[in-house]
């Protein structure tokens, strides 16, 4: 069964940039679409982007458009997170997660398979 792990969170200034990567094991990543989301301290877990299992069609908050890009290497059994112009409220832990079915799924309740997440601090 595919299982997700997170990697590349830490802690940058305000203005910077990180790429968070989920590395997916199993055969079947390549099928499904797949989703970010973050939870800030002391707050609910919340929707950042998603893209189609091709990479063809992304999806992002609203909030976000502009300034963070999902993508996708099927080869390599990895989606990224490119995070830009980062700012102290985008602190959070990112998790990345899979989602079954079709169409523009935006909640947690959505996806079926996620990672243990990662860290992203941002100072001002």
């Amino acid at each position: 069964q595919v299982q997700l792990q997170e990697s590349g969170g830490g802690s940058v200034q305000a203005g910077g940039s990180l790429r968070l990567s989920c590395a997916a094991s199993g055969s079947t990543f390549t099928t499904y679409n797949m989703g970010w989301f973050r939870q800030p301290p002391g707050k609910e877990r919340e929707f950042v982007a998603r893209i189609a299992r091709n990479g063809g069609n992304t999806y992002y908050a609203e909030s976000l458009k502009g300034r963070f890009t999902m993508s996708r290497d099927n080869g390599k059994n990895t989606v990224y997170l490119q995070m830009n112009s980062l700012k102290p409220e985008d602190a959070a832990v990112y998790y990345c997660a899979l989602d079954f079915g079709g169409g523009l799924a935006i909640t947690t309740m959505a996806y079926d398979v996620w990672g243990q997440g990662t860290q992203v601090t941002v100072s001002s």
